[in-house]
């Protein structure tokens, strides 16, 4: 039995010697000309890999510096670099029959650019087709992936790489997407394959792909699988800083590919959301439920279902956009009946719509339809907004008009300003917000419409007409209806100031003008509207 276990242990240091001192007599650099030569053919790109090591102990081949080449078209610079690749090959092939057979592959810390051009074709769409050569011309999607038609390998695994997403031949900043893990099973080009990735996002973002891929094809890979994002920072992912867009995101959806066009239906829930430079985050989360569908070759999709909700409210967005060079343009409409304003009201700072200090609304409906076109950096937001019964808490407005209402010897005294309704058509741009065809309804007051200018700092610039309920204007709203007025007659005045901080001014020049006007019309009101006028100015007629 000594014998035996003796025997037996001989037998293992052997072999452990003979695992150790083999790889010393297999030259395995001498296999580098042929991988470079196999995975420039296979991947149609200039590969080249570094010192090379053998370990029979693992099974598999170390490579050092490994570099392959970015499609001409994109880019001079590699496509992907790492400083160590392991390849899993089968032992008894190479050692007595000097054959490289690959079962898996793993890259640590590999670097990947993803560049795509004005027509929307990415530089990965070309891997597999012939060798490139200098002076190709531009990828297009119709390359194939002939080239690797014989390749397969039981497990492709990339540990903690980076991946740079970008434009070509652009001097915008790429997006940068670290802490890349991939796993992928059964790799065969012609088949489809399970795989699994995972990445770390900009501002501590998570990125996670569950499912299936495959067969690769330079017109389009298919892809399937379940996509989730969390912690995803809003402010990083493209668009112009001036929009002021901030806020944190998390997505849970599906993705479906043919290769030619993608859908993905999804929710995206947004926590402390601002879209304004000047606004403030909200304070509850706002969730949109979305399907939309988007065109590889033609760099545009269609948004079918956008429902966005916050509280109890619910708009729903729709329409299209577009890729042109490095902007997205959109043309969509965002449309609400009837929702609640309480609901609402605490998101407003969120789009950068300021009350006046101390005020907010209370209760009553919001409706809208509103379209919204343009380029992301330049959105132009247009239609029609109307609000109904509702109430400006904090805010006396009959008493800010105090000076018109007093030549009727009556003011306000309630601290709250009650609204049976307010419509007005907008339109916001990067310019400022100009507002037409107001028409606000007071109870306590009367009607007040016109129209005016919000600027991008908040410098307001209305001229308004009041038509004051009863004896509110007293003597005054005759002068100006001798000029016709508005709605048959009215008070002019204008209103200045910040949107904060609003002042209530006569419009004299206005007032004069109607004056004027109901002069020529009826002379023999004459001496009674000097009389009106002498009054507003104080001073004799």
């Amino acid at each position: 039995m000594n014998k035996i276990l003796k025997i037996a242990g001989i037998t293992v240091v052997v072999v452990v010697v003979l695992l150790l001192v083999i790889p010393f007599f297999i030259n395995v650099n001498r296999f580098r000309p042929q991988v470079e030569s196999q995975m420039t053919a296979a991947l149609g790109r200039k590969s080249e890999v570094g010192n090379m090591s053998l370990s029979l102990i693992t099974g598999s081949v170390g490579v050092q510096n490994i570099s392959i080449a970015d499609d001409p078209a994109f880019s001079n610079g590699p496509f992907l670099t790492a400083k160590s690749v392991k390849v899993g090959v089968e032992l008894l092939p190479l050692i007595f029959s000097k054959q490289l057979h690959i079962t898996g592959i793993t890259l640590d810390e590999p670097s990947i650019t993803l560049l795509s051009n004005a027509k929307g074709v990415w530089n990965y769409s070309t891997i597999g087709a012939s060798e490139p050569k200098a002076g190709a011309k531009p990828a297009s999607d119709k390359s194939d992936s002939a080239g690797m038609n014989g390749l397969s390998v039981g497990a492709l695994n990339i540990n903690d790489g980076t991946v740079v997403v970008g434009k070509a031949h652009s001097s915008a900043k790429p997006l940068t997407i670290d802490k890349v893990n991939l796993e992928v099973r059964n790799f065969s080009a012609t088949s489809q394959f399970p795989f699994k990735l995972s990445a770390a996002l900009p501002s501590g973002g998570e990125l996670n792909l569950d499912g299936k891929a495959g067969p690769l094809s330079g017109a389009g890979t298919p892809v399937s699988a379940t996509l989730k994002v969390a912690k995803l920072d809003l402010a990083t992912i493209g668009a112009d800083p001036s929009a002021g867009l901030a806020g944190l995101a998390n997505l849970d959806g599906s993705l479906d590919s043919d290769g030619k066009s993608a859908k993905v239906d999804a929710t995206l829930t947004a926590d402390k959301l601002k879209m304004s430079p000047k606004g403030s985050p909200a304070p509850r989360p706002v969730q949109m439920k979305f399907t939309t569908n988007y065109d590889v070759k033609s760099q545009a999709g269609n948004l079918s279902q956008g429902d966005v909700s916050y509280g109890k409210a619910t708009l729903h967005l729709t329409g299209n956009y577009r890729m042109e060079g490095e902007a997205t343009v959109l043309n969509m409409k965002l449309d609400g009946q009837a929702l609640p304003v309480d609901d609402l009201e605490s998101l407003l700072p969120a789009l950068g719509v300021v009350l006046p200090s101390g005020s907010s609304l209370k209760g009553g409906t919001i409706s809208t339809n509103l379209g919204i076109s343009g380029p992301t950096d330049k959105l132009v937001i247009t239609g029609p907004v109307k609000v109904e019964n509702t109430a400006l808490t904090g805010y006396d407005l009959g008493g800010k008009l105090g000076a018109l209402s007093a030549f009727g010897g009556k003011a306000s005294s309630s601290k709250d300003t009650q609204i049976q309704n307010c419509s007005a058509d907008v339109r916001v741009a990067p310019e400022g917000t100009k507002a037409d065809n107001i028409n606000l309804n007071v109870p306590s007051i009367g009607v007040v419409t016109g129209s005016g200018t919000v600027s991008p700092a908040g410098a307001l610039d209305f001229h308004m007409v009041a038509d004051l309920k009863g004896g509110l204007g007293g003597g005054l709203t005759t002068v100006a209806t001798l000029g016709g007025g508005s709605r048959g007659g009215g008070i002019p005045f204008m209103i200045q100031g910040t949107t904060s901080n609003p002042t209530f001014l006569p419009d004299l020049k206005g007032l004069a003008t109607g004056a004027v006007k109901g002069l020529g019309a009826n002379a023999s009101s004459a001496s009674s509207a000097a009389s009106k006028l002498g009054g507003l100015f104080k001073k004799k007629p």
